[in-house]
């Protein structure tokens, strides 16, 4: 057999009874749901921003990332809502490297599937419990949801797994926000087919059961740049490119037209200090167009407690191990720029 199955692991309804959402975390977790939907939906004219480390890989940084993020949520409240990034599955273009926590709960051990989704729910709760913020996590793999849907209040879908099929039904069951990306080749009628799919109610096998799913109205879009045929990176962040998906939107009978820019990817070439500046144009399409302010609802960044990467080998305490990332200082500063640019 070309599969060894190594071990059974924990179930879903184990993990979450060995690792319980507390009482009072239910019911933060009920409130920033009800905030970020209203944001998507119109209701709220407030600015999503869903900002965090590449991947989230060593959880005491992490943690502390978030509890920074949380004292900065205190003061732009009244004009964003902050959701920390803890990514704890990573995609990988070739299949080596860092996997992220869900794989790896020790990135310079071997994987251990077990311990990860522990690691996953734990650093979850964990954040939760410290700063009062619930989270956004990839979600990679689909099977992968009952460990972390009572915890999650954002779910994004990668550009290379937006056309799977069992992404977009999985999505379509879920009654939190999810943001589709544009796949590489930055191909938008792809990606709001993707939006189409998860809105709609589904039948299909998930986990051994034959499901029903009623469709998520929360889906939506987001653009992350696209890498043409030699290997380039192009932008789709600008004015003609918000402007483009707008009138996209328009041609489909869509629930809650909304998208997020993706500051960094193919959008900035992965060029980390860049996603400044990226920023501060969207904010600026934004203000000069009613429409567009009404579909771009928000930015993704990625961020961590210093600025750069670093080999897997590297030890130095919040410094990403996957793609560079914004540091802590420039970070803080361009969430309060957003904030003060937010009419």
């Amino acid at each position: 057999m070309s599969f060894e199955f190594v071990k059974e692991v924990i179930s879903p309804e184990e993990l979450l009874k060995a690792y319980p959402l507390p009482a009072k975390d239910v019911l933060r977790k009920k409130e920033r749901d009800a905030q970020i939907r209203d944001v998507i939906t119109g209701k709220s004219d407030k600015f999503l921003v869903v900002i965090g480390p590449c991947s989230a890989d060593h959880e005491d940084a992490v943690c502390d990332y978030i509890s920074r993020l949380a004292k900065v949520q205190d003061k732009v409240s009244d004009k964003l809502i902050l959701i920390p990034r803890i990514y704890t599955n990573k995609p990988r273009t070739t299949g080596e490297g860092y996997k992220g926590m869900a794989h790896q709960p020790d990135p310079e051990k071997e994987p251990d599937l077990q311990e990860g989704l522990i690691a996953m729910r734990r650093m979850h709760l964990r954040a939760i419990a410290e700063s009062g913020l619930t989270a956004a996590d990839e979600m990679l793999y689909p099977e992968n949801w009952p460990f972390v849907e009572d915890i999650l209040s954002y779910v994004a879908v990668g550009a290379r797994s937006v056309e799977n099929q069992q992404h977009r039904l999985t999505i379509s069951g879920m009654d939190i926000p999810a943001g589709m990306k544009n796949p590489t080749s930055g191909d938008f009628t792809v990606m709001l087919n993707s939006v189409v799919a998860s809105q709609t109610s589904h039948t299909f096998l998930y986990r051994k059961w034959e499901v029903n799913t009623t469709g998520n109205p929360l889906s939506h879009t987001i653009i992350r740049g696209a890498v043409n045929k030699h290997g380039q990176s192009i932008p789709n962040y600008h004015y003609e490119d918000l402007v483009r998906l707008l009138d996209m939107y328009q041609e489909r009978d869509l629930q809650n037209p909304a998208t997020l820019v993706d500051a960094n990817h193919a959008n900035s070439n992965k060029n980390y200090s860049e996603q400044v500046r990226i920023v501060k144009e969207v904010l600026h399409s934004r203000r000069i167009s009613t429409d567009i302010a009404k579909l771009v609802k928000g930015v993704m960044i990625e961020s961590y407690i210093e600025p750069g990467s670093q080999e897997v080998s590297g030890h130095v305490y919040g410094k990403s191990i996957t793609d560079p990332c914004l540091g802590w200082e420039e970070s803080e500063k361009l969430i309060y720029t957003i904030a003060d640019q937010i009419q």
